[in-house]
């Protein structure tokens, strides 16, 4: 039995060229502008802690590539009805995400990393789990990459501490992430 297959040739093809374009200009052509100024603020709060422009430039364009992947699979009907209920408890698990880190952001002396750095692996597990059978080891990497950034407690600690900049890169952040989920979008 010949296993070529045209419509998973064509997925592999689209999942590749958007891997090479996950550049911050074909990111604005897929992702909208809440979104671009939610990741351009992650890309300044991260320059601002690792003090490393190249390591914030990679976690944030394996985020895009993740995003572009996740997104380019779910719109062809790659995924089977147990990873679609994966990707919907994720999608769940990241509004609920959204909802603590904003919370956190507005009520004084509710912050908890353990709680915020929980929900970030969690996610990291759901969309491991969803995407297993679709991407490569290198784009799970990638997935392990952004996480364990963003769900690393010092992080955490840092950016929902008292120091001015990251009061405003937080600020930033929750704002676009409200914004986001007014909207539906997260």
């Amino acid at each position: 039995m010949d296993s070529f297959s045209t419509k998973s040739l064509a997925m592999q093809a689209q999942k590749k060229l958007m891997s090479k374009m996950a550049t911050k200009t074909m990111a604005n052509l897929f992702i909208d502008d809440t979104s671009s100024e939610l990741l351009d603020e992650l890309y300044r709060v991260t320059k601002e802690y690792t003090r490393n422009r190249k390591e914030a430039q990679k976690i944030v364009k394996n985020l895009i590539k993740i995003v572009v992947k996740l997104g380019v699979l779910y719109r062809n009907g790659q995924f089977s009805g147990e990873e679609l209920a994966l990707v919907e408890r994720f999608r769940k698990k990241l509004h609920t995400l959204a909802m603590t880190a904003v919370s956190f952001h507005q009520i004084d002396f509710t912050f908890d990393r353990r709680v915020m750095s929980g929900l970030l692996n969690d996610c990291r597990e759901l969309l491991h789990q969803a995407v297993n059978r679709h991407l490569t080891a290198k784009s799970h990497s990638r997935i392990n990459h952004v996480f364990n950034h963003f769900s690393d407690c010092d992080f955490l600690a840092t950016l929902y501490g008292p120091t001015d900049v990251y009061c405003s890169h937080r600020q930033r952040i929750c704002d676009g992430m409200n914004k986001m989920l007014d909207d539906g979008s997260l």
